[in-house]
């Protein structure tokens, strides 16, 4: 592929020359889309704005996208002076945000404002886009639309599973993965989804958790889940059904018929990002409480010249299984991994930057001394400086765990002069970047054993996250719009109003993941409106005894539905939502665990119903 592409770029260069155009060569369709494709990548890429787009590429936008939608290379050159690689990732956000509502790219087009002058209210949320004129913005969107169907028409001639260095064509590809929509990735994705999904001939798995011994620290939830299902989680997790588990909580009597088993993924999740396992830790500038990211968990650090024991690297395979399930079954995963696992795991290169997104004093002593010895290098004795400033360095590194490990062998006993202080530098910034190497790709096989990782390599670091784990916040909108109403409710009631207005302004985010799991036992909402698989039911609350006021709402997780009491103002309707979403979250219905205290003036016991 490689020689042929190689080959081709040089006939055409001396075609080019020679006012020869490529028809002349008896080469596939197929070969002269890549050629146009790649010359468009250079040209996307290309900061100096030197490189021109295609002619070949220009004329085929009457074809491709109509005579009403067709642009000139006048256009695309005046378009493009105005952009950069922040303002084009913007442009394809805002994109994606419309195209993944379902409208025609006509009607996208059509919808946007058009004239000579920015239009900075239309494009507030884009700051980058507020300055454009509006007519260049459209101009740009016609030329990464079309430019997205050569990549659709492309990606079945390369093989995008090749590693960096192996290909030209795939590293070109990967280049500018950020610019293909989502529509299109999405859309190759999860057909290869389809198409490994496994059809289910065995009754269903039950695991069995013991809570008691989970709560108080003997076995968690995580261990439980990864001793029963890991030896086939890469067949179970790839079945048909949306529930791949009974969960059997030992000694309550709830009926799984989805709120438990969604319930124990909760519980599985909040056990990974926490101190009751080994396999994370909180990242450094989080211990510190320093930097950015200080909420991040980070895969634990092993010795570099040790094995990693082999239980521990099927549990990190485990948590890529689970990545996977949750992809597949749209129930994402409350997990806090900073950008850089996510990175690897489509196999973007790890960068000094993404370590210190999470330990911000990572680099800075050799940054320092890096410095100083280039400012000063003829002034003063660098040799004494590291002799008496940095007498205790030695060839060694403090990891992100806070231990020190040799960088070479007898590391501890070598110390940092003028002649080996490149190489210390070199060796102590090759281990930073290289610290989770390990446990990551085993995560990566685990997520790659459940769901294929062809396409997958056309996904962002951000991308990926969001299919694993949702979006980051709650948006109230989407669950609006997946709602609906039984008896006398409706969107127009009054106490319906309240609700929405309660949630939407105010709920935090904390209290909003709060809620999703009081109703339907999970912290996150799928990413649109086609991944829900039931709408969320709002029915009224009937009281038969005791007063409204004092009544807590009650919830039905399996069904995703909320009685909801008629309460006569918003502030009770915010006190009992709070509290029952605070307190009331067991899922056992005859609350003989988790039973929620009872306070004197509420008159409901506001229980999670299961049954």
């Amino acid at each position: 592929m490689n020689l042929i592409f190689l080959l081709t770029k040089r006939q055409k260069s001396q075609s080019i020359t020679m006012n020869i155009t490529n028809d002349q060569f008896n080469f596939p369709q197929s070969f002269h889309d890549l050629l146009i494709s790649i010359d468009v990548i250079d040209a996307l890429i290309d900061k100096t704005k030197h490189r021109s787009f295609p002619e070949m590429f220009i004329r085929q936008s009457i074809i491709l996208l109509g005579k009403n939608l067709q642009f000139t290379r006048d256009d695309i050159e005046k378009s493009n002076n105005y952009f950069d690689t922040i303002a084009d990732l913007q442009l394809i956000n805002f994109m994606n945000n419309h195209l993944l509502l379902k409208i025609s790219f006509i009607q996208f087009i059509n919808d946007l404002p058009i004239g000579s002058i920015p239009n900075p209210t239309y494009y507030k949320t884009y700051p980058s886009l507020c300055h454009i004129p509006a007519i260049y913005i459209q101009i740009r969107a016609k030329l990464f639309y079309q430019f997205n169907i050569f990549i659709e028409k492309l990606v079945s001639v390369i093989d995008l599973s090749l590693l960096p260095g192996q290909s030209i064509v795939t590293d070109q590809i990967q280049k500018i993965k950020s610019y293909i929509l989502y529509e299109i990735k999405s859309k190759l994705f999860y057909t290869t989804l389809t198409l490994t999904e496994l059809e289910t001939h065995h009754d269903m798995p039950t695991v069995n958790f013991n809570t008691v011994k989970a709560s108080s620290g003997i076995d968690t939830m995580f261990n439980q889940a990864y001793d029963q299902l890991y030896n086939n989680a890469h067949i179970t997790f790839r079945k048909e059904y949306n529930q791949l588990w009974h969960a059997q909580y030992l000694g309550m009597h709830s009926t799984d018929q989805g709120g438990p088993f969604r319930d124990s993924v909760t519980r599985i999740c909040s056990d990974i990002c926490s101190t009751r396992l080994s396999l994370f830790i909180l990242c450094p500038n989080g211990r510190t409480n320093s930097g950015l990211n200080n909420d991040r968990w980070i895969p634990n650090v092993f010795p570099s010249n040790k094995s990693i024991p082999n239980r521990i690297k099927q549990q990190y395979q485990f948590i890529g299984q689970l990545m996977g399930m949750a992809i597949r079954k749209k129930h994402y995963l409350s997990l806090k991994f900073p950008n850089l696992l996510w990175k690897q795991l489509v196999r973007e290169r790890i960068t000094i930057e993404d370590i210190e997104d999470i330990d911000i004093q990572s680099f800075t002593m050799i940054n320092e001394i890096e410095k100083m010895i280039k400012q000063n290098n003829q002034l003063i004795d660098i040799d004494k400086v590291l002799r008496t400033t940095f007498d205790e360095l030695r060839f060694e590194v403090i990891s992100s765990n806070g231990k020190t490990y040799e960088l070479v062998p007898n590391g501890r006993n070598i110390p940092i002069t003028t002649s080996n202080f490149q190489d210390y530098c070199s060796s102590y910034r090759q281990y930073r970047l290289n610290e989770f190497y390990r446990q990551i790709e085993c995560i990566r096989q685990g997520l790659y054993s459940v769901v294929p990782g062809y396409f997958l390599g056309l996904f962002t670091a951000n991308e990926l996250e969001e299919a694993v784990c949702g979006k980051g916040e709650i948006d109230i909108e989407l669950l609006k719009r997946n709602t609906e109403y039984g008896g006398r409710y409706n969107q127009n009631s009054p106490s319906i109003q309240q609700f929405w207005k309660i949630l939407k302004e105010m709920f935090n985010e904390e209290q909003k993941k709060l809620f999703l799991k009081f109703v339907w036992g999970r912290c996150t909402l799928p990413s649109c409106d086609d991944d829900f698989g039931s709408k969320f039911r709002i029915e009224p609350y009937h009281i038969s005894k005791g007063s409204v006021d004092g009544a807590l709402p009650r919830s039905h997780t399996c069904t995703f539905g909320l009685n909801l009491p008629n309460y006569s103002s918003i502030d009770i309707m915010y006190d009992r939502l709070n509290y029952a979403i605070t307190y009331c979250s067991s899922i056992d219905t005859d609350r003989q665990m988790n039973e929620p205290p009872t306070p004197t003036d509420l008159e409901s016991d506001g229980t999670t119903d299961e049954s």
